[in-house]
Formats: structure tokens, C-alpha cells, sequence
């Protein structure tokens, strides 16, 4: 496999796609809240889902042998559960902190998970240590989200739990990333076993939390526009998009691909105004503009080492 030192023009057009997909996810899983089905269940069927139509989608293309080829990596089972658990986890946090705090703070909240993405990184996987210049165009894009949230608090539109929820959820995106890109295991692991690993492996997880939050004790009766919204989330969102990040996080730096995520919130924010009628204040402005300054400065070629 290729490896670039730097985003080009396709990562870079790839990756705006794939940004404004995972923003429009937090509106879908608003509607499908609103139109009656749990929120943790929603994950579950989405992982279920999307696992299914990864392994139809790999054994179409190598048959049932190579299907099992490409999930049985040498040294991977211990670190494929691990990102399998922390992918779960990161899922119960952000579907059941979308049900108590609005789209739009939802998916600034998950817009730090970059910061905590590139320090670990930095700190775990010594070829891919950020510069100066990167580093400060995280703090401002951090700075940028972090405004954003003071100024939600202030006209009071969200609530704090499902805030911290959805924070705790950004750290364990983090750290699924981290993991990821330091377990020397997984950094030889095709695309597609990654996203099977994660997705496989979360759905029992989901199913759980669903079963202990007490989702499942009455029959569910969902709107079509909830059993579309759900679609969304797992064809396209959950199959598709993740098996090209996948893809991605092994080609190109890893830091310079979390600061771009900083793009999910600008369409988050524009889907939850036109299609939820969120509020959209002028802090947010102020957040989305730091941000573009934080991502400019992140894409910057860092100063070659001795």
C-alpha cells in the first residue's frame, strides 16, 4: 500500500463528501428519534446492517474463502476486539446523548475528537509527530468548537447530559483511531476487515446497551421516514463512507485526516438549521470560521527532521 506524507486534491475532495455525510448522520438520527425508533437500537440494527452488507460486499468480490482469508489477519484478533468495543461504545454514548441535546451541539461535540485524535497520535506513533504549525491549527479549531458550545450554553440549547455523552463519545472515536494507527497488526489489515471488526464486533455491544436501557421491553412502531433515516445511516453512512475512511486513515497521515473531520460540523450545523429548524447563532459562525482557519493550518507540510 501507498503511503502519502500529505492530503492531495482527491483525499481532500473525498473527504469533504464523507464530512458532509457523518454531519447530515446526526440530523437522521434525530428524525428517526422523533419518528419512533430508540435511539441505542437504532445503532444496533445500523451495525447489524452494515456488517451484513460488508461481508456480502467482500464475499462478492473473493468469494466465501477469501471473506474468512481477509478477516483472520496474523496478530489481529486482540486489537480488532478492542476497536470492535471502544466503536460500540463511542455508538451508545453519541445515539443516546442525541435524544436529550440538539443535532447541531452534537456534532461540534464530536468535532474534538480530532484534538484527541492528533495528540495521541503524536504521542504513539513517532513518524506522524505534528509541527508547531499543525499543532496550533488544532488549538484554534479546538478553540473555534469550544466557542461554538459556550455560545449554545448561554441561549441554553442543549442539555448537558446529552452534551457529556456525546463528548465522551468524541474520545472514544479518538481513541478507536488511535489504536488503529499505533497496533502494528492492524496497520497491515485491509479496509474492508477494519470496518467489519468495528461494525461486526460493536452490534453486540448496541444490542446490549438497547436491551439494559429497556428499548426493547415494548414493540417498536417507527415512521417510514424513521425506517428511511435509519437506511441512511447504515448503507451509506455505516458501509459505504466508513469503508473508504478506512481506507483513508490507512494512506494518508492520520493527524492531518482528523483535523479535516473538523468539516462535519459546518454541514451538521446546516442541515440541523434547514431540516430540524435549530437554531443557528452568530457563535457558531464564529466557531465554523476558526475552524476553517484551524484546518488550513493543520493541511500545512510540517518542516522536514533531521
Amino acid at each position: 500500500m501507498v503511503r502519502r506524507d500529505r492530503l492531495d486534491a482527491a483525499a481532500i475532495a473525498v473527504l469533504t463528501l464523507l464530512c458532509a455525510l457523518w454531519g447530515v448522520q446526526q440530523v437522521a438520527i434525530k428524525v428517526a428519534v422523533h419518528g419512533g425508533l430508540p435511539p441505542v437500537l437504532q445503532g444496533a440494527i445500523r451495525s447489524a446492517g452494515a456488517a451484513l452488507l460488508g461481508a456480502l460486499w467482500l464475499a462478492a468480490r473473493k468469494g466465501g474463502a477469501g471473506l474468512i482469508v481477509t478477516l483472520r489477519q496474523p496478530g489481529a484478533l486482540a486489537p480488532g476486539i478492542a476497536i470492535a468495543v471502544l466503536f460500540g461504545l463511542e455508538f451508545v454514548l453519541i445515539y443516546l446523548g442525541l435524544k436529550f441535546t440538539t443535532a447541531s451541539r452534537s456534532v461540534l461535540l464530536l468535532a474534538t475528537a480530532p484534538f484527541f485524535t492528533a495528540l495521541g497520535v503524536h504521542l504513539l506513533v513517532p513518524q506522524e509527530r505534528l509541527g508547531a504549525v499543525q499543532a496550533l491549527g488544532l488549538v484554534i479549531a479546538f478553540a473555534g468548537v469550544a466557542a461554538a458550545l459556550a455560545d449554545g450554553l448561554v441561549h441554553r440549547s442543549g442539555n448537558p447530559f446529552g452534551d457529556l455523552l456525546c463528548g465522551l463519545g468524541a474520545v472514544l472515536w479518538a481513541a478507536t483511531t488511535i489504536v488503529i494507527k499505533s497496533a502494528k497488526a492492524l496497520r497491515a489489515v485491509p479496509a474492508t476487515a477494519l470496518l467489519l471488526y468495528q461494525l461486526g464486533g460493536s452490534a453486540p455491544v448496541l444490542f446490549a446497551g438497547s436491551l439494559l436501557l429497556g428499548e426493547l421491553a415494548a414493540p417498536v412502531h417507527a415512521t417510514p421516514l424513521a425506517w428511511a433515516a435509519l437506511f441512511y445511516q447504515t448503507a451509506i453512512v455505516a458501509f459505504a463512507s466508513y469503508l473508504v475512511w478506512f481506507w483513508l486513515v490507512q494512506t494518508y497521515p492520520a493527524a492531518r485526516l482528523a483535523g479535516f473531520t473538523f468539516l462535519s460540523p459546518m454541514f451538521g450545523i446546516m442541515a440541523s438549521g434547514l431540516l430540524l429548524g435549530e437554531p443557528i447563532s452568530a457563535g457558531l459562525y464564529v466557531g465554523l470560521t476558526a475552524v476553517a482557519i484551524g484546518l488550513r493550518l493543520v493541511n500545512r507540510k510540517a518542516p522536514a527532521r533531521a
